[in-house]
C-alpha cells in the first residue's frame, strides 16, 4: 500500500476489499490525533489508548457509512468522541453503584496517573465537559471549529462559544496558578 495514497483512496480500498493494509495506513495517519484527543479528554493514558483502539475498531466496521462529506479525520474523531461519551456514562453509572455500597467515601482517594501531572491537564479538568472537549479538539487536535462541530454533533456556534469560554477559563486558571506560585 502506497503511503502516498489519499485518505479517500485508502477508504475506497477498505470499503471495496476490506484491505487491512489500507486501513492500517489510515490508523497510522490519524492515531496521534485520536489518542491525543482521548488522553486530554479523559486524563488517563491507559483509558485513552483503550478508547482510541475501540474507536478504530468501530471505524473499520463502519467505514462503509463514511459519506465523504467533511473530513475523514472529523468522522473518525466523532466516533472517538462517542466512545468517550459511552465510557463516561459507564464510569458514572459504576461510580453511583459504588457509592451505594460504600458507607464512608471521605477517605477514598481518586486514582491518579503515574508520572507527572501536566499543568494543562489539571487546567482542562476544571472546565465543563463540553468546553474541555471543544478546546481539546480545536487546540490539541488542530481541528477547525467546523470539524469539531462535525465531530461532536454540536452546532458551530456552540463549539465556538465552548472554545472561547474554555480558553478564558484556562487563562484565568493559569493566572491564578501563577499568582499562587509567586
Amino acid at each position: 500500500m502506497s503511503r502516498g495514497a489519499s485518505d479517500e483512496e485508502l477508504i475506497a480500498l477498505v470499503v471495496a476489499a476490506k484491505d487491512g493494509a489500507a486501513f492500517g495506513e489510515l490508523v497510522r495517519r490519524h492515531q496521534g490525533v485520536v489518542r491525543g484527543l482521548m488522553t486530554r479528554m479523559c486524563g488517563n493514558h491507559a483509558l485513552a489508548d483503550d478508547l482510541a483502539q475501540e474507536a478504530f475498531i468501530k471505524a473499520f466496521s463502519k467505514i462503509g457509512s463514511y459519506s465523504g462529506k467533511g473530513s475523514f479525520r472529523a468522522w473518525l474523531c466523532r466516533i472517538a468522541y462517542n466512545e468517550f461519551l459511552m465510557s463516561a456514562r459507564k464510569r458514572k453509572a459504576t461510580e453511583k453503584a459504588m457509592e451505594r455500597f460504600k458507607q464512608d467515601t471521605d477517605d477514598v482517594e481518586a486514582p491518579r496517573d503515574m508520572g507527572s501531572v501536566v499543568d494543562l491537564d489539571r487546567g482542562l479538568k476544571t472546565l465543563k465537559e463540553d468546553e474541555r472537549v471543544c478546546v481539546v479538539m480545536c487546540y490539541a487536535g488542530g481541528m477547525s471549529h467546523s470539524e469539531a462541530a462535525e465531530a461532536t454533533g454540536m452546532p458551530l456556534g456552540t463549539v465556538k462559544s465552548h472554545v472561547n469560554r474554555g480558553r478564558e477559563k484556562l487563562k484565568a486558571w493559569f493566572e491564578a496558578e501563577e499568582a499562587m506560585a509567586s
